[in-house]
């Protein structure tokens, strides 16, 4: 079984941050890493997020305004050192430059001159701007939507779809490298990390995103609009594809099975549903351990201790107000309500009431852009 670094790979607002604090709880065989390449893709010099590019006092002030990609892979080796594994959770699209963007790799992690790249310094593909990837926002509206970005809900215009892409094209192979990596992390360093999935429907996904960037929520989280383009859905399934084609996952399909007669360090496709984790929480921890070689436990789904929830705040405390419910939660339990008929009328009665008529819109037509992609690597999920 392999023993290298877990990596949850994700979108938001997936459960994921309660997922992950099951694994908080075995301190004593596991470094948990919360989100760490967020703080290269939104705030430091290589950013590939649009979100922060008009607020340079807001990347000063998070403190990883230096932060590189290769600071980020420097912080989970020496997570590692001390003899532990390392358990990733993190989002996919801060891999990759938004918008379907063409990659490129980072600076940092060409070669060791590059590193240590401060504010202002150029960045990848040699410009001297704001965005890796060479697009500054200003005259490439196809590739980023224009300055105007793809908001929509709170006072910001919608720009070409909820996404910018339909559908995800398999026929092109733009990437960062020649096998076509679509993240601006070398193959070579992805081979590194043991790769497992989790998703959730964007019904439910894509609501709870634009809650937090709404009142009275974004007052706390400090996002006061919701960019669907950080939806997150269409990067993880062009991840997991090349990470499939590269056979770094797969062609097991965990729980299925074929998966007995897999090669001897073949890692199974592993795709978590929230739905079932939340449903059946302790067959499915049961079940992802089994996948990844983690001593599974009932006590990892009960933290109510001083220590551990002091521990968890200060691992979350960078990302205020977004996880507070996995803050204040004593452990995963299966859910006992009932889950609500809903029908596409009554969401979109929901939905307007909350957000407008503008917002309702937007909602549906990202909600709608990103089902094939949730319902594609649906059909790989774990079976317990």
């Amino acid at each position: 079984m392999s023993q290298k670094p877990v990596f949850v790979a994700t979108h938001p607002r997936a459960c994921s941050t309660a997922f992950e604090r099951v694994f908080m709880t075995r301190q004593d065989t596991l470094q948990c890493a919360h989100e760490p390449f967020g703080d290269a893709f939104y705030y430091g010099p290589e950013r590939l997020g649009e979100r922060y590019e008009d607020d340079e006092e807001g990347r000063l002030s998070s403190g990883f305004s230096k932060t590189t990609y290769q600071g980020v892979l420097d912080r989970l080796e020496r997570d590692g050192s001390e003899g532990k594994r390392v358990f990733i959770k993190d989002m996919a699209y801060y891999l990759m430059p938004p918008n379907s963007g063409v990659p490129s790799i980072a600076p940092s992690l060409r070669n060791p001159v590059t590193n240590g790249l401060a504010n202002g310094e150029k960045l990848a593909n040699g410009q001297n701007s704001h965005h890796v990837n060479g697009v500054n926002g200003d005259t490439n509206a196809d590739a980023v939507n224009g300055r105007s970005h793809t908001n929509g809900v709170n006072g910001h215009s919608h720009a070409n779809g909820a996404n910018g892409v339909n559908s995800v094209d398999t026929s092109k192979k733009q990437g960062s490298d020649g096998t076509g990596n679509p993240t601006v992390i070398p193959l070579e360093i992805l081979k590194k990390f043991h790769w497992t999935f989790l998703i959730r429907h964007p019904r439910r996904g894509i609501p709870s995103y634009v809650r937090c960037c709404s009142p009275p929520l974004s007052e706390t989280t400090g996002w006061d609009h919701f960019m669907p383009s950080e939806s997150g859905y269409v990067e993880l399934r062009r991840l997991f594809d090349y990470l499939r084609e590269q056979g770094l996952v797969g062609p097991s399909v965990a729980g299925r099975g074929g998966e007995t007669k897999k090669a001897k360090d073949e890692v199974s496709i592993t795709v978590l549903d929230a739905d079932e984790l939340l449903d059946k929480p302790e067959q499915a921890i049961r079940a992802f351990c089994k996948q990844t070689g983690i001593q599974f436990s009932p006590d990892m789904l009960e933290w109510d201790d001083e220590e551990n929830q002091k521990r968890v705040a200060d691992a979350f405390a960078k990302w205020n107000g977004w996880h507070n419910d996995a803050i204040n939660s004593k452990g995963l339990t299966a859910r006992t309500h009932p889950k609500k008929p809903v029908t596409e009328e009554s969401e979109n009665e929901e939905w307007r009431l909350k957000y407008g008529e503008e917002g309702q819109k937007i909602i549906r037509a990202c909600v709608e852009e990103n089902i094939p992609h949730y319902e594609y690597l649906k059909s790989f999920a774990l079976v317990f």
